[in-house]
């Protein structure tokens, strides 16, 4: 009599891990928020919007920049000066990115100071 029945099992906590991260972005929320998961996701939407936005102007303006660039350099004879108009407007894209962004990241932090020392008083006690 032939008796083969074997089992045979691999486990790879590798491939668990995954399968477990790929259910969590299925499933349904189970757990309410945390004041720190809170905290932590208001003091990244402070800086956020900024960043999108100070980003668009700057590579906006470095566009703008290559723009003036090609005018003078290959069109030079007709568009020079115009070339050098619009290069400038494209360094001065470039220059407001960054105070664009400091600005926007201020007036976003003074509307959600409140909370946040709401939140951290509490986490705190």
């Amino acid at each position: 009599m032939d008796n083969n029945t074997s089992f045979s099992y691999t486990y790879s906590a590798k491939e668990q891990e995954e399968i477990r991260r790929i259910r969590e972005k299925y499933a349904a929320p189970t757990k309410e928020e945390t004041g720190l998961e809170r905290l932590r996701r208001m003091d990244e939407s402070a800086t956020k919007g900024a960043a999108v936005v100070s980003l668009i102007v700057g590579i906006a303006g470095a566009l703008i920049l290559g723009i003036g660039m090609c005018c003078t350099m290959v069109w030079g004879d007709k568009l020079f000066i115009p070339g050098i108009i619009i290069g400038l407007a494209g360094i001065a894209g470039v220059s407001v990115a960054y105070p664009l962004y400091t600005r926007m990241v201020k007036k976003k932090r003074a509307e959600l100071a409140p909370e946040i020392m709401r939140i951290t008083d509490e986490l705190m006690k």
